[in-house]
């Protein structure tokens, strides 16, 4: 089967998925010919998925997400403002998407929560059949436990997930634990999608604080925990693309910019993480055995850290409170069950879609009527 990934590219968590399905597809014998990857006007691709994606990148300028004024949280209003000045680009993105839908081979396609991609399908009907993945489509499964937040929020949060998703053939939604499929959704629950190099890590007890910033909003509560415990060695990561690769404060306090290996080596020999409530993110650590302390950005970001405290995976924190992280380390157990489970993430996302190909009709359906939540 030949398959073209579409992804929404904000933040790694995405990109890094597409890039283990890739490995998966290609050794079974299948072949990505193409990915699309949405962009802003300033975001680049981080160097770990230039290096290792295989198929040709190409890019379109798709809507994201605007940071608030101190650079911690997403502005919802200043979000739509500003997405609301580029529609015609927007609608440009989408003819172009189209057209390599139509002129790629694609048998199918492969959303990672790009909304111009729902869109495309709503507007353009595309008669190649396409799968949208990504943990995001969980808040469309009826027992999905959501935190106590404005009910206004989540109901936007899951619209957003729908349009993602008009006239999707399948909704593959990545999950921390096991649950049932939804057939009135089209969704199906599989593993989280974890690239290899972190399946290989050793994970060792260390005695130093890793953490992940989006940027460098928070880097103030950092250095003031690092002034009232300088003997705390801290490697912090970030997209501050103004700084060098490796900025050291002192002995103990560096900052990094985002690089996968680096990345991944701090995380298997770390104390504790501290990060932005990215489930990607979340499940690395998960999978290391390391407490995790998450700081939410947005509503999506709220629904991720709830699920993983449930997960007994770590505690939600309002800022950097890297001496909560500590406290809670003392007393974390690693969640066993949850390495099993990415284990066999393999054999379940490659089922689904095999499944699909098999089995499905593709007679076309329209998702306009499921818009609204329930």
């Amino acid at each position: 089967m030949k398959f073209l990934f579409i992804i929404q590219g904000e933040g790694k968590g995405h990109l890094t998925q597409a890039l283990t399905l890739e490995e998966m597809l290609t050794r079974h014998g299948h072949q990505v010919v193409e990915v699309l990857v949405g962009k802003s006007n300033t975001s680049t691709l981080p160097g770990f998925f230039n290096r290792s994606i295989n198929a040709p990148v190409k890019r379109f300028l798709s809507p994201h997400f605007s940071s608030s004024s101190d650079e911690r949280t997403m502005d919802l209003r200043k979000s739509v403002s500003n997405n609301l000045t580029h529609l015609p680009e927007f609608y440009r993105s989408m003819c172009y998407i189209n057209h390599r839908i139509k002129n790629t081979g694609a048998e199918v396609v492969i959303n990672f929560y790009e909304l111009l991609t729902g869109l495309t399908y709503a507007l353009f009907r595309p008669s190649v059949p396409c799968i949208c993945v990504g943990h995001q489509y969980l808040f469309l499964h009826p027992d999905f436990n959501f935190p106590e937040r404005s009910a206004i929020k989540l109901s936007l949060l899951k619209i957003y997930t729908r349009m993602t998703s008009f006239r999707a053939h399948k909704r593959i939604a990545l999950s921390l634990r096991k649950m049932d499929g939804d057939g009135n959704q089209k969704l199906a629950v599989v593993p989280p999608l974890l690239r290899d190099e972190l399946i290989s890590v050793a994970p060792e007890q260390g005695d130093y604080i890793h953490g992940y910033m989006t940027n460098g909003g928070f880097a103030d509560s950092i250095e003031g925990f690092h002034q009232l415990y300088p003997d705390v060695q801290l490697h912090f990561f970030w997209n501050n693309l103004e700084a060098d690769e490796e900025t050291k404060i002192d002995d103990t306090l560096s900052y990094h910019l985002v690089d996968d290996t680096k990345f991944l080596n701090l995380m298997a020999g770390c104390k504790g993480y501290a990060s932005t409530a990215g489930f990607e993110s979340i499940c690395e650590a998960m999978y290391l055995g390391k407490p995790i302390l998450m700081v939410s950005e947005h509503i999506g970001h709220d629904c991720n850290a709830y699920e993983a405290m449930q997960a007994g995976a770590g505690i939600a924190c309002d800022n950097y409170d890297l001496d909560k992280l500590i406290e809670f380390s003392n007393s974390y157990t690693p969640n066993r069950e949850f390495v099993y489970w990415v284990r066999s993430s393999e054999h379940s996302i490659l089922t689904e879609i095999e499944d699909l190909m098999n089995h499905h009709s593709y007679a076309e359906t329209s998702d306009f009527s499921n818009c609204m939540p329930a």
